[in-house]
């Protein structure tokens, strides 16, 4: 087959094709297999983390009001305080008459206590507390207000397109809104940016002004691999989620949202983590510095280079299978030179029925030189030849 790939490969070249080509790699790996799986979620989204697979996008864009789920907002734009320098996990907070009196689930910070950074991390992570959200936002921002506008700035920046903070609890606001997806990026920003701060989120309890609460997080120790992050309840939102669980090597992130009832939410978060890790495994397609390509040169001292995995190159794939993957081999032919070795000057396409490409990238596996003056000369009078040729078969049948 590479001797084939390579006869294709070398015709395409010597027609002067300069245009992005598709090289077919012969890969007999299984694509997904019709899963039927469905959820009950008005909105969904699961990740594969290691390998970065998107395994159900159900509504996933959709701004929908995150309830409790975005206070991972505000836990984050505390780690990075914290990771910055600006405050430590002893610094003080106040806890302003606002903050006091926040309904809903709380911490039960009174006016005269000074929680530290740590306390409202747990605070936030375990309890749900409103109250600490917003000690945290006014003593990172100020106010409440300008806490929100920070925080929506930083969600663009994380690439999180469809979020508008407007508040740092997920107290109900019109304009509050995250999608499912961008909820998920953000629990892999805090899963992989702060792994000394992710097992706060796993804490079973937190005990504050002698008061112990459990944590509402679903499914902690139950079995399933499920460590943490965030739910939500508003009668707007329903009952929701954001979610990590990891089994062995595996770590998936979820988030859904709508659902009618609590149970009917832990019943979800399982049945996904079951989905999730027993329908799908991950299989390497090629080991770093296999080569899996050769691209042709333009004016270059070799007239072609190797294309090679710049390390282990994994998808998902269905664990049971019933069709192969397309796996093909993208790059702009031919490739001009200099080229240094270790360049990405290609990708490999995975596609997948019911899933989004995945797109790993090639590199050079060695140097290509400029080539010397003849080089380029003959190089160009090819072209030029070919464009003679072009011009007088046109002229040909025209007639």
């Amino acid at each position: 087959m590479q001797r084939t790939e390579n006869a294709m490969i070398r015709k395409l070249f010597e027609r002067g094709a300069l245009m992005v080509c598709a090289a077919l790699v012969a890969l007999a790996l299984p694509a997904r297999a019709d899963t039927g799986f469905d959820t009950r979620a008005t909105a969904a989204y699961v990740l594969d983390l290691n390998s970065g697979t998107v395994l159900l996008d159900k509504a996933a864009d959709l701004p929908l009001p995150p309830a409790s789920m975005s206070k991972l907002m505000t836990l984050v734009m505390l780690f990075e305080a914290i990771e910055d320098g600006r405050m430590t996990l002893e610094t003080p907070f106040t806890v302003s008459e606002r903050a006091y009196r926040m309904g809903g689930s709380r911490m039960f910070l009174e006016p005269r206590h000074r929680p530290t950074a740590e306390d409202l991390i747990r605070g936030i992570a375990v309890l749900s507390g409103n109250d600490a959200t917003v000690v945290v936002a006014e003593g990172l921002a100020g106010t409440e207000e300008a806490f929100a506008t920070m925080a929506t700035r930083r969600a663009r920046e994380l690439g999180m397109e469809n979020t508008t903070i407007a508040n740092s609890s997920g107290w109900p606001h019109p304009q509050h809104r995250m999608s499912m997806r961008d909820l998920v990026i953000l629990a892999e920003h805090m899963i992989e940016e702060f792994p000394d701060f992710y097992p706060y989120l796993s804490e079973r309890s937190f005990t504050w002004n002698d008061i112990t609460q459990d944590n509402r997080v679903p499914l902690l120790g139950a079995g399933v691999g499920l460590d943490g992050l965030k739910t939500g309840f508003t009668s707007e939102a329903g009952y929701s989620l954001t979610g990590s669980a990891q089994q062995g090597d595996r770590r998936i992130i979820f988030a859904f949202s709508g659902l009618g009832s609590e149970r009917e939410r832990v019943e979800e978060a399982e049945r996904i983590i079951n989905w999730a890790f027993r329908q799908f495994t991950e299989t390497t397609l090629a080991r770093e510095g296999q080569q899996l390509a050769e691209a042709p040169v333009w004016m270059g001292e070799a007239r072609s280079v190797p294309l090679v995995a710049p390390k282990d190159l994994r998808v998902l794939i269905p664990a049971i299978a019933q069709r192969s993957l397309d796996a093909r081999v993208v790059y702009d032919t031919p490739l001009p030179a200099p080229i240094a070795a270790g360049d990405q000057v290609a990708e490999l396409v995975i596609t997948v029925p019911d899933m989004e490409d995945r797109r790993l990238p090639l590199v050079a596996g060695e140097s290509v030189a400029e080539g010397p003056f003849t080089t380029r000369l003959m190089a160009a009078a090819e072209v030029l030849l070919r464009e003679l040729r072009a011009a007088r078969d046109g002229a040909t049948d025209a007639e």
